[in-house]
């Protein structure tokens, strides 16, 4: 796993996202009202819409596109809608934002472009 730094929590607005590239695709990391930290895939799995630009209440994100409720938790949509976003691990140390991400290998090269 991979610790990557990705901003203080201030830099989040309150009931607001902030979107991380990654080599995995967009995570997006809420902050809600009591402070805490979430990320998950920045996809909804209804359609994909940007949960990053739906509306933060409580605990759960309302998905722009098709009002699909997510848990940020574990991001699982509410029912009687099934799927999940998928999240991942963030912790705060000192103010800081640490998102962990698996290890990415690099794709093995076919044997003929190997030295």
């Amino acid at each position: 796993m991979n610790w990557i730094e990705v901003g203080r929590l201030d830099d989040i607005p309150r009931l607001g996202s902030r979107v991380i590239a990654t080599e995995l695709g967009d995570i997006a990391v809420f902050r809600n009202a009591a402070d805490e930290v979430f990320a998950l895939r920045d996809r909804c799995p209804h359609r994909g819409g940007p949960l990053s630009q739906g509306i933060v209440h409580g605990r759960r994100v309302t998905c722009p596109l098709h009002n699909w409720v997510i848990e940020l938790a574990d991001g699982e949509a509410v029912a009687p809608d099934v799927g999940c976003a998928g999240t991942f691990e963030i912790r705060e140390e000192a103010g800081l934002l640490y998102l962990a991400l698996p290890a990415v290998s690099a794709p093995a090269l076919p044997a003929a472009m190997e030295d």
